[in-house]
């Protein structure tokens, strides 16, 4: 299991487009995806989830990843959030 700490960095947070963008990366991974923000916990593989946390910018989410590709499920989703900002999202 990995767990990592993220902070949303680009001025939008997760709002629909990069939540799409997760969803859409989250569920090429077999390992179980979850995110806790806000003393809510969520599947990192729902968009409605993930947007019922409200993650704006500066925001902090801790990431839990479990299974076989947990290590590049882990960073690649880390990566994903970092490059939002130098997408303009």
């Amino acid at each position: 299991m990995i767990t990592k700490e993220i902070t949303i960095t680009n001025s939008s947070g997760l709002h629909a487009r990069p939540a799409s963008l997760w969803v859409q990366m989250a569920s090429r991974y077999q390992s179980s995806i979850i995110i806790k923000a806000n003393d809510s916990e969520v599947n990192g593989k729902s968009i409605l989830g993930i947007l019922s946390l409200g993650l704006t910018a500066g925001s902090k989410f801790e990431l839990i990843v479990d299974g076989e590709d947990e290590q590049e499920a882990a960073g690649n989703l880390e990566a994903l959030v970092i490059n939002l900002e130098n997408q303009g999202e």
